[in-house]
């Protein structure tokens, strides 16, 4: 069944209309028509089956069927903090990590990033992405849509790092020096409901600099295996490793 985010509580009469922008995709891309079932996920990621009842111009009329209890979100938050890659690389790196769980998305200008986002940019750019994570989260069966956060300049990430339980640093150097076990004993050591914020950089990784001062603030730096990885696949190897410590 095809699921949809709602952005209301559950109404308490177990109806509820839905209008413009879900109307044109159950009706008109979808072709769903009356007796046809989806899924709702509402405010707080209450999720329920709805059975549509009548459709009219502009809008369908829906009850409430069977809640749903299941959840698949990973039972730690991560966030991810990405340099600004070049191209359309961060699109990819949004779409999959949301599919692989992730809970937010920090983009941030890292001292190598080429890339760089003026604040007109930044608006159009994160409503892209943020509808690339919805459109993702909806296609895996999430209940959360992660947030893709202001854009932070490498120095003002530095004053976020407190808000986290964990912050480890895919640092490339470190798997130049064959450092490969840092990462799996972070993992060991997390506990249910604890906020990671993983850092990875833009092509050319992270400057010395950041990832000292980063180091000063209480994170920890390791590589995710032997390889040196692409600005694209650092956080997507990181997201599954993650899967498969907690879920497998």
């Amino acid at each position: 069944m095809q699921r949809y985010f709602i952005d209301s509580n559950v109404p308490e009469s177990q109806k509820i209309s839905i209008g413009i922008p879900h109307y044109h995709h159950i009706i008109n891309v979808m072709r769903h028509v009356s007796g046809d079932q989806l899924i709702f996920v509402f405010n707080a990621g209450e999720t329920y089956i709805v059975t549509i009842e009548e459709v009219e111009k502009e809008t369908i009329s829906c009850h409430l069927t069977e809640r749903l209890e299941k959840t698949v979100e990973l039972p730690i938050d991560v966030t991810l903090a990405c340099g600004l890659p070049k191209g359309d690389k961060l699109d990819l790196i949004v779409q999959k990590t949301t599919e692989l769980g992730i809970f937010s998305i920090q983009p941030f200008e890292a001292e190598r990033s080429i890339v760089k986002w003026d604040e007109k940019k930044e608006t159009k750019k994160r409503q892209r992405l943020q509808k690339i994570a919805q459109e993702a989260a909806e296609q895996s069966h999430r209940v959360h849509v992660p947030e893709i956060l202001p854009l932070l300049t490498s120095k003002k990430l530095l004053l976020e790092l407190a808000q986290y339980t964990h912050v480890f640093i895919a640092d490339e150097e470190e798997a130049k020096i064959n450092e490969q076990k840092v990462f799996k004993k972070l993992l060991n050591t997390m506990k249910i409901n604890d906020k990671l914020l993983i850092i990875t950089g833009p092509e050319g990784g992270l400057s010395r600099n950041e990832v000292t001062s980063y180091i000063e603030k209480g994170a920890i730096s390791g590589s995710l295996g032997p390889r040196i990885l692409r600005t694209e696949t650092a956080p997507l190897y990181a997201m599954a490793a993650i899967s498969y410590e907690f879920e497998l």
